[in-house]
């Protein structure tokens, strides 16, 4: 097969390997400047009867492994088909498969094969939660980064709960690694995985596989016998090891582990006593996510906490005592530099906090935490300035971590950090914790440093000045405009909200600016379908000149990238989904409100929400038209403080 130059979007950059059925090419995204893996299928080079066969599985793997989002498991990104391809892109991962290192180190220590397997159990924990069964689970399909991170890929032949492309009868995955109900075309279960991950870790501890032979040998003997003790292979591997590894190949499933959580708690003790000491502590969420007991944190969170504020320089190295954080959080307050922002950034990967840790550590007192957990406890109790947090993390995910923090720390500038276009993350984010900004990876340091540098301004201000008191929302005079090519949101709205509000109607951005000119707006509700290059400018160039004015939108659109884009130029306060619920609606507006009024007691506030101009929507065709009338609207209230 010639290689491409391109494929859809992505420049293809060279041949990574060669699978049963395809190629896998290096490629990079343009777009977004992103390195790629292409999984390539050329139809051509397949037998005309198997292609439907094999196009069904390429398929499956895209469908399987695109509803999941965990750090252990290769992200599939989108699936590409033509007349003369199909294409799954997904993840880079920088780094060899397990079987690879086999080759050159045929039998591991009790540690390597914990640091291995218990990311592995990782990820199968949160796949199997999803309802994902991989099936094929061996050395070849365990890839490890260069940092030491597992990536298990090649969902191949997954099954789904969903699915009926594998049905009771087919056997598929690979001999030497398959459990003894695959041969019998039973159906495969989380169990199924658990064994083949089983028979890794024998072959990790004693460098040989459970059974040897032919095909139809290897069969035979793991329908049939039971495999040596590991130690009689390895004299270093004690009997618990022995009997959880005998538990994982069991011939029949329910005798096995009950789930990976259970595999990875048995495989962790019994590897402390093979090596005669403890493991390196490390979180396993293969046993679930972590979780800080009420009250007071474990000791081991405690260790934690005091180490991240030694790290952000609120602590004194020497002290105080890794056992009393509430002594370290007074520590801090008597003497910790208090004018100095505190950052804190949540990520499950190490090398991201250890990038940001390094850009902005002589800035602020930077602290990073791993898990959602984690950084709610620092939030608690070194009161954190601005919380940027990756959505996609095993324990908690980042919509509801800065929740969270919104409810635990409302004057906390909450941003959302990540590498994926998830629309209902994106916008999850927005409706419930009030993101300020969104940042995606890879960053620009330069960009996400004058955006930390914004929520820093906005996070010092809000410390510095007395909180409003919580008063029930009364009625105001200023306006609110809905936009839209019928009254029929309009009209829903006056019926729920009452006379809380003026109400105006109109369905063009020129009645909009007309409004602008004779009215004090509060709040636009716009469904983004009415002349929606002409609406994102207006919002855009409006945020600019004008921020105390907030905004809903109402969309059913599915571009991810245009609400991104919303959401950092324009500030959008709210995304209203259709079809809309009322409830929800109803929500959005008393909060948009809520901020309005707060803006007219706090007018210093809003000088932080202002946005740069856009030169783009300035220059577009709609902006030329809307820039100098927005720029000549009366300053009602306190746009320009």
């Amino acid at each position: 097969m010639l290689i491409p130059d391109k494929i859809g979007k992505y420049d293809v950059q060279g041949v990574l390997g060669k699978g049963a059925s395809g190629m896998v090419y290096r490629g990079f995204d343009p777009g977004i400047k992103r390195p790629v893996a292409l999984k390539v299928i050329a139809k051509d080079s397949l037998d005309p009867g198997d292609l439907e066969y094999v196009l069904s599985r390429f398929r499956h793997e895209a469908e399987a492994v695109g509803r999941l989002t965990h750090p252990r498991i290769a992200a599939i990104y989108e699936y590409i088909e033509t007349e003369d391809l199909a294409c799954i892109v997904m993840e880079l991962v920088n780094g060899k498969s397990l079987a690879h290192h086999l080759k050159e180190v045929t039998q591991y220590g009790f540690k390597d094969t914990w640091e291995i397997i218990r990311q592995v159990l990782d990820g199968l924990a949160y796949s199997h939660g999803q309802g994902v069964v991989h099936r094929d689970l061996k050395p070849a399909n365990i890839l490890i980064n260069d940092d030491g991170r597992i990536k298990i890929t090649d969902f191949g032949v997954a099954r789904i709960d969903s699915s009926t492309l594998t049905q009771v009868g087919d056997i598929v995955g690979t001999p030497h690694y398959m459990a003894p109900e695959q041969f019998s075309g039973l159906e495969a279960t989380n169990r199924t995985d658990l064994y083949q991950v089983g028979v890794i870790v024998y072959e990790l501890v004693t460098g040989q596989r459970p059974f040897s032979g032919n095909n139809v040998e290897i069969l035979r003997r793991v329908v049939n016998e039971r495999p040596a003790n590991p130690s009689t292979l390895n004299p270093k591997v004690a009997w618990q090891l022995d009997w959880v590894i005998q538990k994982s190949l069991a011939k029949d499933p329910t005798e096995r582990f009950e789930s990976a959580r259970e595999f990875a708690e048995s495989l962790r003790g019994a590897l402390e006593e093979s090596m005669g000491g403890a493991l390196a502590a490390a979180s396993v969420a293969a046993a679930g996510p972590p979780s800080l007991p009420a009250g007071a944190a474990s000791l081991m969170d405690k260790a934690r906490l005091i180490a991240g504020a030694k790290d952000a320089g609120v602590i004194a190295p020497a002290e105080p005592s890794p056992l009393d954080v509430a002594a370290a959080a007074a520590t801090f307050a008597a003497g910790s530099d208090t004018k100095k922002a505190r950052v804190l950034f949540v990520d499950d990967e190490e090398r991201i906090l250890n990038a940001l840790r390094t850009l902005f550590r002589n800035q602020y007192h930077v602290f990073t935490a791993e898990s959602g957990p984690l950084a709610l406890e620092f939030v608690k109790r070194f009161g954190i300035h601005v919380v940027v947090s990756d959505q996609r993390m095993p324990a908690m995910t980042g919509v509801e971590l800065l929740r969270q923090v919104k409810d635990l720390s409302p004057n906390s500038v909450r941003m959302l950090l990540t590498g994926y276009s998830d629309l209902a993350s994106i916008v999850g984010s927005i409706n419930e914790g009030e993101v300020f900004r969104f940042v995606k990876k890879p960053w620009d340091n330069l960009e996400i440093q004058k955006t930390i540098a914004d929520a820093v301004a906005i996070a010092m201000e809000l410390a510095a000045t007395p909180p409003a008191p919580d008063a029930p929302l009364e009625k105001i005079d200023a306006s609110i405009l809905v936009v839209d090519t019928t009254p029929v949101l309009f009209e829903g709205m006056k019926q729920v909200l009452g006379d809380i509000a003026p109400m105006r109607f109109v369905t063009t951005t020129d009645e909009v600016l007309k409004v602008l000119e004779t009215e004090e707006v509060a709040l636009i509700v716009a469904d983004l379908s009415v002349g929606q290059e002409g609406l994102t400018t207006l919002f855009k160039l409006l945020k600019a000149g004008h921020p105390e004015i907030l905004s809903i939108l109402v969309t059913e659109a599915s571009d991810s990238e245009l609400v991104i884009e919303l959401i950092n130029q324009a500030q959008i306060f709210r995304f209203l989904n259709k079809p809309i619920n009322v409830r929800q609606m109803r929500g959005h507006v008393e909060a948009a409100l809520a901020k309005y009024r707060a803006f007219k007691q706090r007018p210093d506030l809003v000088r932080g929400h202002k946005v740069a101009e856009s030169v783009q929507a300035k220059t577009s065709l709609w902006g030329a038209k809307l820039f100098e009338r927005i720029r000549s609207l009366p300053d009602r209230l306190f746009s320009r403080a």
